[in-house]
């Protein structure tokens, strides 16, 4: 095969998307006897599409695994989605108003049909696209949290956990969303980050019976002055001095004109307003504790519509704004609303629909999760599971150790049924296949609870109900616990610490040995995209212009732990031109490959290093490629994924493209015979051990170029899906580091290079020819000698002399060399002294800036050590060039 003149991505991601999917390229084999590898994938919502979330996170899933693959593991990589209660029903619900229609009208049974009928014609949308961004899955054991295996585990799950009163249903405060009209979890209500405007209201509470010298009024504070209409007590901090006389007595509620009593609990802040408030059990939580602790009556006023309720006199049926609007006005006129002052709100909004969220009481489903948050937590403080970056895990225990337990129950008619069947004797029998009569009384006039469980309940068993848990499968005797999840640090509560609690205490094992939290995408301002803002970027816009390849080394490329991404259209870009140069460079490669094979079919049987040219430039070249190795090693293990992409780049661009292939350009100009084809063999194998490095992140365009050489063994060449990561002892010991072609190259370079600044610094016309005359270290000048003819070549210098310095020249100095450039007669050498004097004044308050950061101790204790790094990578830079500026104003002297 031929590489085409011109890197096509849309049509060679399509070709291979396609070839992995239909020849079952990351089939897992559970039976092989390779150490494993495992990856469950954060199943997406079932009606999702891709998003940059999405994008990155099994883009760094994917890199993993095929690195993994690479590595002789066996690996298994589990896909599949999650039912998405809310959402799901919020979609077919949409499209049944569209028809005129509600689920209500439809029944249960037909609704539930329907969105089945809805999954299996659009379900599988985010599912294609993940194919497309090149997600190496095994496919065939894709699996969705309804599936019918996963149910069964899910019914089982909750059976034993009832049995042993980790599962319970009670009268209790929860989340009300009055647009879904289902029940919360504490998690899935948001807070935003910009809190609301709101006031805070003064009323005042006629007390009864008071007598003389006593107030006849407490006054209390509230930010909801609706609520006051569920009022059944006020209470004061018993300490406190100011309402000692006060403790046991009743105060008539306004308007209402129900009588109440004035109680003392420890609760109540005395600092927070009047130092009394009032106590509304039926509408806020610590209220509703309160309540408890002291036999409160519980007067529910806003009902789950949103709307007031008949408890709430003459303003029921009112939606909540309207009521604090009509009620403020009326509390106003009977003189009870003392004042009210500006104070910031944070209002609560289900995660789902962004509505407002109302604490309400309500029979709901709970979990007790105390005991499970302390082995999960255990866990994690032992080192059996580790949270990367370790800056989580403080995160990660305030929410363990501060846990409450779980609102397991939705009111929905889409997910798992709870497997609980009410009976007329008021008892209930759990079970986890149906029951025909009750295991009580034995009536069979039952009937199954119409809640359904919270999605995450089912989604915190998805590492091993997967694998076919409860059965001991082979796969999860292969697989599980998993090697490493994946995910963002957004949903550490909501899905990882569940699995880890849920994966303890059901296989008695953890579900996955290390969890690595990435951070978000943002825009390339910092700012978190939202379609409002008008910021979103589409991963799948992106692919259609860039490609997918572009996109995911991008994202790749910019993911630092503990660090968001700001990414724009225009890095992105970018990369699609390294893309472009691989395919360029793979491009002369074949081309000179194809010129040998016409003449000898087997010139490129590398049997050993004896196959390779073991110039200078072979040997330095190799050598980088075993550091490229190393660094790719290293990276994958500390799943530093910026790091592996940055090296990876630099080799690629800065070494072999920039120098290997302009060298071997010069030589093969100069070569015939022998010496042309061990040139030629050398950049086969070092854009083999490329593509390999490469494939994990861009293995769209990987694969398409390796699918083109030639073999390089006398074996029958594999794909590069099932060849191997690249090793020192590949090709005969091809790739081992050589130090000392490593220094003396560097020193070649560094020549070129010192050139070439010059020539660009004084804006000399490339093809215009100068002369160099070399002086210093004995030893490196011979080096130069002996490489004359290339430097020379890449410096566009007519010659390189050891003659007698000459005048007027200016000096560069590299390692231990002085060279001194002859430039043309219109250098003015009066002016580049001012233009390196004015360069070093520049360079002199740089260093001096750094200097002062890098002795700051608040600097070095909070910035990440990347940071830190790069800062003392930036002084050595200001230093070493401000060196070689002195050093040329020196010589400009003589």
């Amino acid at each position: 095969m031929k590489l085409e003149d011109k890197y096509e991505p849309k049509r060679i991601e399509e070709k291979w998307a396609a070839h992995w999917v239909n020849n079952k390229s990351f089939r897992a084999d559970e039976a092989s006897d390779k150490p494993g590898f495992s990856i469950v994938i954060p199943p997406p919502n079932v009606t999702g599409s891709l998003h940059l979330g999405h994008a990155l996170n099994n883009t760094l899933q994917d890199m993993l695994c095929r690195y993994y693959r690479l590595r002789g593991r066996e690996v298994l990589w589990i896909p599949g989605t999650d039912h998405a209660g809310i959402a799901t029903q919020n979609v077919v619900e949409k499209q049944l108003a569209k028809e005129g229609t509600t689920k209500n009208q439809m029944g249960r049974d037909a609704f539930v049909k329907r969105v089945w009928e809805w999954k299996a014609q659009s379900g599988g949308q985010i599912i294609s696209q993940l194919k497309r961004l090149g997600c190496s899955c095994d496919w065939e054991r894709e699996r969705f949290t309804m599936d019918e295996g996963l149910s069964q585990a899910v019914v089982d799950v909750f059976v034993r956990l009832f049995r042993e009163g980790l599962i319970y249903r009670d009268n209790y405060m929860i989340n009300w969303c009055p647009r879904c009209e289902s029940a919360l979890a504490d998690l899935e209500v948001e807070y935003p980050d910009e809190p609301e405007s709101g006031k805070l209201y003064r009323l005042r509470y006629p007390i009864i019976g008071a007598s003389a010298g006593e107030p006849g009024f407490i006054e209390v504070d509230t930010t909801r002055p609706e609520t006051m209409l569920g009022d059944t007590a006020v209470a004061v901090h018993p300490s406190d001095t100011r309402y000692q006389q006060l403790i046991g007595k009743l105060v008539e509620l306004p308007i209402i004109n129900r009588t109440i009593p004035i109680i003392a609990d420890d609760f109540v802040d005395p600092a927070f307003g009047s130092g009394a408030v009032k106590i509304t059990p039926g509408h806020d939580p610590n209220d509703f504790e309160a309540g408890r602790r002291h036999d409160l009556e519980i007067v529910t006023v806003i009902g789950f519509d949103g709307r007031m309720t008949k408890a709430a006199g003459p303003y029921a049926g009112l939606e909540v704004g309207n009521c604090r609007q009509a009620i403020i006005k009326d509390l106003m006129q009977q003189g009870v609303l003392l004042g009210a002052q500006e104070h910031e709100l944070k209002i609560g909004r289900c995660y789902r629909c962004q509505s407002v969220t109302q604490p309400l009481v309500s029979t709901q489903w709970f979990m007790r999760m105390k005991d499970l948050a302390c082995a999960a937590a255990e866990a994690v403080r032992s080192g059996e599971t580790e949270i990367i970056p370790p800056s989580w895990e403080a995160t990660y225990y305030h929410w363990l150790d501060n846990i409450r337990d779980w609102c397991i129950s939705r009111q929905l008619w889409w997910g798992h049924q709870i497997p609980a069947w009410h009976c007329g004797c008021g008892k209930m029998t759990v079970a986890s296949k149906e029951p025909t009569a009750c295991e009580h009384c034995g009536s069979k006039n039952i009937k199954q609870d119409p809640d359904v469980l919270d999605t995450w309940f089912s989604s915190a068993l998805w590492p091993f109900s997967t694998m076919g848990w409860p059965e001991k499968t082979p796969l999860l005797k292969k697989f599980y616990p998993t090697s490493v999840l994946v995910t963002g640090a957004d949903i550490l509560f909501f899905w990882v610490a569940r699995m880890m609690m849920m994966g303890i205490k059901m296989t008695e094992q953890i579900p996955f040995r290390q969890v690595y939290l990435h951070a978000m995408v943002r825009d390339e301002r910092g700012q978190k995209m939202s379609k409002t803002k008008g910021n979103v970027i589409d991963p799948l816009d992106i692919i259609e212009q860039y490609g997918a390849d572009a996109l995911r080394f991008a994202l790749a490329i910019m993911t630092v732990q503990g660090r968001d991404i700001n990414l724009s259209a225009s890095r992105i870009e970018g990369y699609r031109n390294f893309i472009n140069k691989v395919w360029n460079a793979a491009r002369f490669v074949s081309v000179h490959v194809g010129k040998i094979q016409e003449k000898e079919s087997d010139a490129f049987v590398v049997r050993g290093g004896a196959d390779l040219s073991n110039d200078l430039y072979s040997r330095w070249i190799r050598s980088r490629v075993a550091k490229t190795i190393e660094e790719n090693v290293v990276g994958y293990e500390a799943y530093h994924f910026s790091d592996i992409c940055a090296a990876n780049y630099r080799f690629f661009w800065d070494e072999f493209c920039a120098w290997y292939v302009e060298i071997s350009k010069f030589q093969l100009a100069r070569y015939e015979g022998g010496e042309a084809i061990n040139v030629i063999r050398t950049l086969l194998v070092v854009l083999d051990a490329s593509l390999r490095l490469l494939y994990p992140t861009v293995p769209f365009v990987a694969s398409e170029i390796w699918d083109t050489l030639p073999s390089l063994t006398s074996e029958e060449r594999q794909a590069l899906s099932k060849a191997s990561f690249p090793r020192g002892d590949d090709f005969g010991g091809a790739f081992l580091r050589d130090l000392s072609a490593e220094r003396e190259m560097n020193l070649v370079i560094s020549f070129i290079s010192a050139i070439r600044t010059l020539r660009s610094e004084k804006n000399i016309n490339p093809a215009l020819g100068l002369e160099a005359v070399v002086d210093g270290d004995e030893s490196e000048v011979v080096l130069v000698m002996e490489h004359a003819q290339l430097i020379a070549k890449l410096a566009r210098l007519n010659s390189i002399t050891l003659n007698s310095l000459p005048e007027n020249a200016l000096t560069v100095i590299v390692s231990n060399l002085k060279i001194s450039v002859v430039f043309p007669h219109q250098a003015d050498v009066a002016e580049e002294r001012e233009r390196v004097v004015k360069k070093i004044e520049v360079l002199e308050s740089e260093i001096q800036r750094t200097s002062e950061k890098l002795s700051s101790n608040a600097f070095l204790s909070k910035a990440p050590q990347q940071v830190v790094e790069k800062e003392r990578g930036k002084l050595k830079g200001f230093e070493e060039a401000i060196k070689v500026l002195r050093a040329s104003l020196d010589r400009s002297h003589q």
